[in-house]
């Protein structure tokens, strides 16, 4: 302090325009500025996690340095590229068998020989998941066979519109509007104001905030990257799931834009307290956004189900729509390769919109991120949505919620060796270990032996299921491998799963998260390998 002391008196001794005036004024400004982002960054962290944030940071680097001892760095770049082989190796067919269309062919194919082409490659890789068989978590919102020709048709009939030039494509620019103007009115907003989006993901980056729960997307994230915007990820309860709000009040400062709220997280499927959010936002005059991608045609159709009040004690749902005052959005995922966002009043959409009056092309507009898009996903989504109609979406809901409710009260009652994360209202059931020889992620493992595609998750390890309405008919066989699956982990743990092996990666030292985003990058490059 001294230090600044003296600088403090020079400056106002010294002539206004010198060279060491202005150091001393660089000086200061890079001190207040760092000694604020500190501040700023204690407040709203807590001493003692920015206490563990420092640790982590130096062990972090400590073992960086150690690895890179030839002697230990050898090993470690040996193993690390055997597991992204090993990665390459289930994604990419090999093989003198395997064709590989790596430039366009000399004269067109028939369609004959391309359909043919594509019964090969479903085959490539040997068996895999039939995902018609319903052991998935999420990841097909599939509504019958008749449905899917709906959706067929509506694709063919608008497959080369484009919804940038509504004058050519009329249709297409009245259903996308006639989407939005739906999921207004079901968010109980039908005078708010929206748009659609390429998928949930873009949905949140539109209208991208600063303070989130650590339960919340991982798309805030990936927002904030892209627009260099601090984020502050702050825990959540232990038992409730739901965001600390003593955290998110500490963390509120003058550069925040908005708070985050889920109904429901991806992670363990429960829900922040939106209603008490609310609250915080309208004080401190900042948005709230409410993330309802998962949720979007179940949440709002849980009162009109009779399931909102949960059942002895459990899975209530809390106020979480556009009648909560503080809202000023909710993105809602339609699963269909499109999404919608949604924002309190048509003035807080305008500025999601890019407009460039003096573009030497003429005057370019776009609503989202997105230019030309596919104009027959929108055609896709708006023939579901007249398709499904208010009770088919009803319908839906009551099954896959109580085939949610069923799978979480049968662990609770039958699998002492298990626990249910909070207390979820909705679709999605996570559920972790509280037996000292259950690993969790060996479950997983297990389960996926037994050909179940569950999503894995951390802090703390767990495994959960989004169900959808391919899971209604499998939540016995669900529950029959799972008893199977915690008595196979208890017994005789293999040690070598997928779900052991990458995310207690991440769990083993300081430097695990690093090495797993590597082999995530090692993931994205196979991806690509023609």
């Amino acid at each position: 302090m001294s230090t600044i002391r003296t600088r403090a008196i020079a400056l106002a001794t010294a002539p206004l325009l010198s060279f060491d005036n202005a150091k001393s004024l660089l000086f200061l400004y890079v001190v207040l500025t760092n000694f604020l982002k500190v501040q700023r960054h204690l407040r709203a962290r807590g001493i003692v996690a920015s206490a563990r944030e420092v640790y982590a940071w130096i062990a972090r680097r400590v073992l960086l340095l150690v690895l890179r001892l030839p002697s230990y760095a050898s090993k470690v770049d040996t193993q690390m590229n055997q597991a992204k082989l090993d990665i390459e190796n289930k994604l990419v067919p090999k093989g003198a068998d395997v064709v590989r269309h790596l430039s366009l062919p000399d004269q067109g194919k028939t369609p004959e020989w391309i359909f043919s082409q594509m019964d090969v490659m479903d085959t490539e890789l040997g068996t895999h998941a039939n995902w018609r068989h319903g052991k998935l978590s999420g990841a097909v919102y599939h509504g019958g066979e008749e449905l899917e020709k709906v959706i067929v048709q509506a694709y063919q009939r608008y497959c080369v519109s484009n919804p940038l030039h509504p004058d050519v494509f009329p249709a297409i620019r009245k259903m996308e509007a006639e989407i939005v103007a739906m999921c207004l009115k079901l968010y109980n907003n039908p005078t708010g104001a929206g748009t659609m989006t390429s998928g949930g993901t873009e949905s949140i980056i539109m209208a991208i905030k600063t303070i989130i729960p650590s339960s919340a997307h991982a798309a805030f994230d990936k927002g904030a990257a892209y627009f260099k915007i601090k984020v502050h990820t702050l825990p959540v309860d232990r038992v409730t799931r739901r965001v600390d709000l003593k955290r998110v009040k500490c963390a509120i400062n003058p550069n925040t834009i908005m708070l985050v709220g889920s109904a429901i997280n991806f992670p363990d499927g429960n829900q922040d307290d939106i209603a008490a959010l609310s609250q915080l936002a309208s004080y401190y005059k900042i948005g709230l956004h409410v993330d309802c991608c998962l949720g979007s045609f179940i949440v709002p159709y849980l009162e009109k189900a009779g399931l909102a009040s949960g059942e002895n004690g459990k899975y209530k749902l809390l106020p979480f729509d556009f009648r909560v005052p503080g809202v000023t959005s909710i993105s809602c995922d339609t699963h269909k390769g499109t999404s919608v966002i949604m924002y309190r009043d048509a003035e807080l959409r305008k500025y999601q919109y890019y407009v460039n009056p003096n573009w030497s092309g003429g005057v370019y507009g776009s609503p989202s991120f997105s230019g030309s898009r596919p104009g027959a996903l929108i055609a896709g989504t708006w023939a579901v949505m007249q398709y499904m109609g208010d009770e088919g979406y009803l319908e839906s809901c009551r099954s896959i919620v109580k085939s949610a409710r069923m799978i979480a009260n049968t662990i609770v009652e039958s699998i002492p060796e298990l626990y249910i994360l909070g207390s979820p209202p909705a679709s999605v059931v996570a559920f972790a270990s509280k037996h000292p020889k259950v690993n969790v992620l060996e479950v997983g493992d297990a389960m996926a032996q037994r050909g179940w595609h569950l999503n894995a998750l951390s802090n703390p390890p767990a495994v959960h299921i989004a169900c959808t309405r391919l899971t209604v008919s499998m939540v016995d066989t669900f529950l029959a491998d799972l008893k199977d699956a915690v008595r196979e982990a208890k017994i005789a743990p293999s040690g070598t799963g997928t779900m052991v092996s990458l995310y207690g990666l991440g769990q083993s030292s300081a430097v695990g998260p690093s090495m797993v985003g590597q082999l995530a990058t090692a993931f994205l490059d196979a991806l690509y390998k023609a």
